[in-house]
C-alpha cells in the first residue's frame, strides 16, 4: 500500500519532466519560426525587422542549453535528439538567413554574389557536420559561422562590394582552420565577463538596429568592443590549449 501511494506520487512529477523537456525542444525550434519571419522581412525589404528576428533567435540560441541541461532533456526525451534540432535551427538562424539578406540586400558585387553565397553557404554546412567542431573544454574549433554578426557589421558599414566579399571568402576559409574559438556560455574562462559583456553587446546591437537606416557610428564603434574582447580571448586561450588536444565529436 506504502508502495502504491508512492508510485502515484512520482507519477505528476515524471509527466512535469516530460512536459519541461517537449516545451525546451519546442523553445529550441521557435528559432526556425524566428528565421522563417526574418525571411520574409528580407523578401519585403525591412531589413531592420529582419535583424531584430535575427536578435531573437540569438538569444533563443544563448539560452536554450541552459534550460536542456536544466530540464535534463537527454535523459528524459532520449528518442529526440536535442543537438541535431540546435544545429539544423542554428544553420537556418546563423548562415541561411544571413547570407539571403547579404545576397537580397545588394552589399555583394553583382556578378559574383551567386558564388560568394554558395561558398559560404557550402564552407559552413561542411563545419556543422565536422565530427571535432567541439572540443572537449568547451570551445569551437573553426571560424563558428558567426554569418548573422559579419552579415550586421557589413550591411551598417557600407563598405565597397569587393570588400564584403573579401571578407566573406576569407571568414568561409577560416571554418577550416582547426583554431578554438570561445563557445560564449558554455567556456569556462572569464564566463561571466563574456556572458555580462555580450548582454551589453546584444543591447546595442539592437539600439543600432531601432536607428536604421540612418546609422549611429559611435554606437557601432563601441559595439565592436565586444568581438574584439571575444577574438583577443579566443587567440590567448587557443596559444595556451595543450598541443595536439583532440575534439570530440558531435
Amino acid at each position: 500500500m506504502h508502495h502504491q501511494s508512492y508510485t502515484r506520487a512520482i507519477a505528476p512529477a515524471s509527466h512535469l519532466n516530460l512536459l519541461s523537456a517537449w516545451l525546451v525542444h519546442l523553445y529550441t525550434a521557435g528559432g526556425a519560426v524566428a528565421a522563417f519571419f526574418a525571411t520574409i522581412a528580407v523578401f519585403d525589404g525591412r531589413y531592420p525587422d529582419a535583424f531584430l528576428w535575427m536578435v531573437l533567435a540569438t538569444v533563443i540560441d544563448a539560452t536554450d542549453g541552459v534550460l536542456a541541461r536544466a530540464a535534463r532533456v537527454k535523459q528524459v526525451l532520449p528518442a529526440v535528439d536535442g543537438a541535431k534540432l540546435d544545429d539544423i535551427v542554428d544553420y537556418v538562424t546563423f548562415v541561411f538567413l544571413p547570407v539571403l539578406l547579404l545576397y537580397h540586400s545588394g552589399v555583394l558585387p553583382a556578378g559574383w554574389a551567386p558564388a560568394i553565397a554558395a561558398v559560404v553557404l557550402l564552407s559552413s554546412l561542411l563545419g556543422f557536420v565536422a565530427a571535432d567542431a567541439k572540443t572537449e573544454d568547451h570551445f569551437f574549433t573553426g571560424f563558428p559561422s558567426y554569418w548573422n554578426i559579419v552579415s550586421f557589421y557589413l550591411y551598417v558599414a557600407g563598405l565597397a562590394p569587393a570588400m564584403n566579399a573579401t571578407i566573406l571568402i576569407v571568414l568561409s576559409g577560416l571554418v577550416f582552420w582547426r583554431v578554438r574559438y570561445v563557445y560564449p556560455t558554455r567556456t569556462p574562462v572569464l564566463r561571466g565577463v563574456t556572458l555580462g559583456l555580450g548582454a551589453i553587446w546584444a543591447a546595442l546591437i539592437v539600439a543600432i538596429i531601432l536607428r536604421l537606416p540612418v546609422v549611429s557610428v559611435p554606437l557601432v564603434l563601441v559595439s565592436l568592443v565586444f568581438p574584439a574582447y571575444y577574438v583577443a580571448l579566443s587567440a590567448v586561450l587557443n596559444l595556451r590549449a595543450p598541443r595536439g588536444a583532440i575534439a570530440r565529436p558531435r
